[in-house]
């Protein structure tokens, strides 16, 4: 397609389609990629279908995250084929860690790919985008630049709605031996703290009300002071932004133990808009395991760091990672991590089995667990983080709670929302309350979700 252009701007708007995987990180990334691209004249669609850039943005994380890059680019070969035979063209770009990890292969066996960008790099997207189009061939850039994609980035757009990702660090200097983070995301980089309570405050001026503060580590933030003497840490961060008129609700994730410092469990006491959730991963129950992880830390000083942040605020729901069948584990291993997580009472948490990952010290390890072995652990520990979720569920029936109405249900009249410990939550309520913060009274709850009702309503009208 040919495009006119006036006042440096194309006049014929461009299609960009984007796929994102992953964490929350990642669809920030892909917002801000979506804004670098549109003052050369892409704007957003749903869809693969005519588009004139395609970005697949990837994350290693997952089980098997190689194979569904190449899935996916053997799904959208009939997309470009059709663009090509209409007289268009359609460009397609692989991001994030998997394009960081296996850039240079993913050029060799896909030929339907025109561009490689790693996310310390997305501020190139608009010149690599520009250079495969002028004919200068496929483009790749998996660098660590000296200075930070941040400094680059775009101002992020308005209108992002009632809840937005902000990220506030990225990368990782911890080197867990299962995990790709720090060979895909670089070494750990904090924003400046002016930076972040600008973006925060245009945020909260377009209509958003809760912020999720973004890292690898995001409590090993340390940003630049406004003043420019010295830096903040991350609980002096959130004081700052509860400043903000308007800003209701701050979260923030993902924390590692070790970063988790005094200050910042005062927040959790000391700041109303600091929601009583955290996500704190701790992966393993057993002391032999997080050594051969290289967490830093053993299930002790975990359970220590648990009741200290549980007695500034007692009413702290917490969420966790878990990886089973991690190399050498052993049946008693295992079972110091069920009774770990049964001990916390997780409110949440992500489980995983244990997948090697190219290049990590854990793949090189002896002592493999068989895959049904995996599968029999991984099964019985999501049994008692079920349990354990269950029971938080039922401590908050029949309180009354503030709850950020998301979406709309299933059923006719029904909106779903989240209260303070993002738990789900469904009721009957008018489509006027989208986007807003109401209180709601829960009326019962579930494994996975609760049903409430509006204060004003008779009891047993939950939808």
């Amino acid at each position: 397609m040919s495009h006119s252009y006036k006042d440096g701007r194309p006049t014929v708007a461009r299609r960009l389609h984007i796929k994102t995987y992953g964490c929350q990180m990642n669809v920030y990334d892909s917002d801000r990629m979506a804004d670098l691209m549109a003052p050369h004249g892409f704007e957003l669609a749903d869809a693969p279908d005519g588009a004139d850039l395609v970005i697949i943005n990837t994350c290693h994380i997952r089980e098997k995250a190689g194979e569904k890059v190449y899935s996916d680019l053997g799904r959208l070969r009939p997309h470009k084929e059709a663009k090509a035979a209409s007289g268009g063209r359609m460009l397609v770009a692989v991001a994030g860690c998997v394009a960081q990890a296996e850039g240079a292969e993913i050029m060799r066996r896909a030929p339907t790919v025109d561009i490689i960008v790693g996310p310390q790099a997305y501020h190139r997207l608009p010149e690599m985008v520009a250079q495969v189009m002028r004919g200068a061939g496929r483009a790749l850039d998996t660098d660590f630049p000296v200075d930070s994609k941040f400094d680059h980035m775009p101002v992020p757009s308005q209108g992002t709605g009632p809840a937005a990702f902000l990220t506030i660090q990225e990368g990782c200097d911890k080197f867990c031996t299962f995990c790709v983070v720090p060979y895909t995301r670089g070494e750990e980089v904090s924003r400046p703290a002016e930076a972040i309570v600008a973006e925060a405050r245009r945020l909260v001026a377009g209509g958003t009300v809760e912020i999720t503060l973004l890292g690898q580590n995001v409590n090993a933030w340390h940003g630049a002071a406004p003043d420019g003497r010295g830096s903040w840490g991350l609980g002096r961060l959130i004081r700052e932004l509860a400043d903000l008129p308007g800003l209701a609700r701050l979260r923030y994730t993902t924390s590692h133990p070790r970063d988790l410092d005094d200050d910042l469990i005062a927040a959790h006491r000391d700041v109303p808009q600091c929601m009583p959730f955290l996500h704190l991963p701790v992966q393993s129950g057993s002391d032999r395991i997080l050594a051969a992880m290289n967490r830093g830390h053993d299930a002790q000083a975990y359970r220590d760091l648990v009741a200290r942040l549980r007695q500034a605020q007692p009413d702290l729901a917490l969420s966790s990672d878990f990886i089973v069948g991690f190399p050498g584990e052993t049946e008693a291993d295992f079972e110091a991590t069920l009774a770990l997580a049964r001990e916390i009472g997780f409110a949440q948490a992500y489980t995983f089995k244990y997948s090697a990952r190219p290049g990590t010290p854990a793949s090189q390890m002896e002592g493999h667990v068989p895959e049904p072995e995996k599968e029999r652990r991984l099964g019985l520990l999501q049994a008692a983080i079920a349990e354990t979720q269950l029971a938080f569920n039922r401590t908050t029936v029949g309180r009354t709670l503030s709850v950020l109405m998301e979406r709309p249900g299933r059923r006719p009249g029904q909106l779903i929302g989240r209260t303070p410990y993002m738990q789900s939550i469904h009721a009957t309520a008018p489509q006027a309350m989208l986007g807003q913060l109401v209180e709601m009274v829960v009326e019962s709850a579930g494994p996975n979700s609760l049903a409430g009702r509006l204060p004003d309503t008779a009891p047993g009208e939950a939808a």
